[in-house]
């Protein structure tokens, strides 16, 4: 009997790379297998995103390539599934330039995948499943997750924010959290799977709890799961500026597990253009919360997301984001030309407000050779510390070096001794250099131990 396999290609986020294990899991159900190998696939999911047009043009890009695969294998099942997904616009888009698809389903249905292979399998027309609003949480689907010592667990689901500029109200639906014992439940289980270096995951993770009775927030779910032996480092993405409270700073600074990474996301330091964003907080505001983390937590690493070119920016208000990135000295900053998302109110204003294309790419690069200049300084100040590092895997530079992550998200690179498997181990390193993007080092200690690592193979494209 001939085996089925699938492959998943996955754009976007953590969320969406969760999304696709919980796929995985529920594919492994139905007894297919994972491949590396669009030739090998009997399943072809892709794996949308919809928060920055460059995202989309890639999914539709790699979407147009499956029709040659269609054409030569007409059996094989092709799946879209994600953000995209949820868009006005896509199933009209698909249904006229991609006949090759078989299956759209969107982001609030994803427990469905088994009924709507099902379903393909019986008809000869695209199916199309797209919830247009979230129902209740499902809890207890089947995953698979990727190798190593690294996992993500969702702890809430959707955004009320409405930022003026963002899809992901519209493709992810209202904040819905989990309870917090099945969240407990699941990082016990993965501590006793050999996981050690767990990231919560929500769209607003600090909006966590709010919508529970009785209510509970970040604060409270990590300082349980903190208790769970086994686990090493926790992690938590993305944050609100908003909604980082001094309790969340407090319990960050006080405990031994959970990460000095802190990102939050400014995306401009103009308080019109925040407040055209509808970001609902001030620059005066956002410095203020920067103080008090580096006031609680002086070893943090920040970083952040800044948009450029958002309709209506003046040259003035670029300028008070340079000052802002000045003022702040993120470790990295995340920056991105404003691009229009369809359904929003940013989208009908770049009609009538717009920053030119090439003012846009002349904002970005001062903004890069800024935030290069401050990365460079900050790494630089780590050479002679010791840290504390997971080992990723061998560098794509060089078969003879490690990569790996500091608590604080930095990456370093480790001589390598192909006779020494340090592949997810926890290793102290001396930083010997410094570059704009990464850490260079040496191991000054014996491997840290712990839980045996339990390694699985999933084959997954990204």
């Amino acid at each position: 009997m001939h085996q089925l396999r699938y492959l998943i290609k996955t754009y976007g986020c953590q969320m969406n790379e969760r999304d696709s294990e919980i796929m995985a899991g529920q594919l492994d159900q139905l007894g297919y297998q994972a491949t590396f190998s669009e030739a090998d696939a009997d399943l072809i999911v892709v794996n949308t995103c919809a928060v920055r047009k460059s995202a989309e043009d890639h999914a539709l890009g790699y979407i147009g390539q499956l029709r040659q695969v269609k054409m030569e294998r007409p059996e094989v099942t092709i799946a879209v599934a994600g953000c995209m997904a949820q868009e006005p616009g896509t199933i009209a888009w698909l249904t006229k330039h991609a006949p090759q698809v078989d299956v759209v389903f969107g982001t609030h249905n994803l427990h469905q995948l088994p009924e709507l292979l099902e379903r393909a399998e019986h008809s000869d027309e695209m199916i199309v499943d797209v919830w247009q609003s979230a129902g209740e949480v499902v809890e207890h689907l089947p995953s698979r997750r990727k190798d190593g010592v690294r996992a993500f667990v969702n702890i809430i689901y959707g955004c009320d924010k409405f930022c003026t500029y963002c899809i992901v109200p519209f493709t992810r639906g209202k904040e819905r959290s989990r309870e917090m014992q099945p969240i407990i439940a699941e990082v016990q289980a993965l501590a006793r799977q050999g996981f050690q270096d767990v990231t919560v995951l929500g769209q607003n993770v600090n909006s966590y709890g709010h919508d529970l009775d009785p209510a509970r927030d970040l604060a409270d779910l990590l300082r349980e799961l903190e208790k769970i032996d086994g686990i090493r480092w926790l992690r938590y993405t993305t944050s609100h500026p908003r909604d980082f409270s001094q309790k969340l700073i407090d319990t960050i600074a006080a405990s031994n597990k959970i990460t000095r990474h802190v990102h939050l996301p400014v995306q401009a330091g103009s308080n019109p253009i925040l407040k055209r964003m509808n970001r609902k907080y001030t620059k005066e505001s956002y410095l203020d919360l920067i103080a008090r983390v580096k006031s609680r937590i002086p070893d943090a690493s920040l970083t952040t997301d800044i948009i450029v070119g958002f309709p209506g920016e003046s040259e003035a208000d670029f300028e008070q984001t340079l000052e802002l990135v000045r003022t702040v000295r993120y470790d990295a900053a995340f920056t991105f030309i404003y691009s229009a998302r369809e359904k929003t109110p940013a989208a009908r204003w770049e009609g009538r407000d717009p920053v030119p294309p090439q003012v846009k790419k002349d904002r970005l690069n001062r903004l890069m050779e800024l935030q290069y200049k401050i990365s460079l300084e900050a790494n630089q100040a780590l050479i002679g510390r010791q840290q504390l590092v997971l080992v990723e895997g061998v560098s794509k530079k060089s078969a003879r070096i490690w990569a790996g992550r500091t608590q604080s998200n930095k990456v370093v690179l480790i001589d390598r001794d192909p006779a020494v498997d340090l592949l997810d181990r926890f290793v102290p390193v001396r930083i010997t250099g410094a570059k704009t993007f990464y850490l260079s080092g040496h191991i000054s200690g014996r491997p840290l131990e712990g839980p045996e690592v339990r390694r699985i193979a999933l084959p997954m494209a990204n």
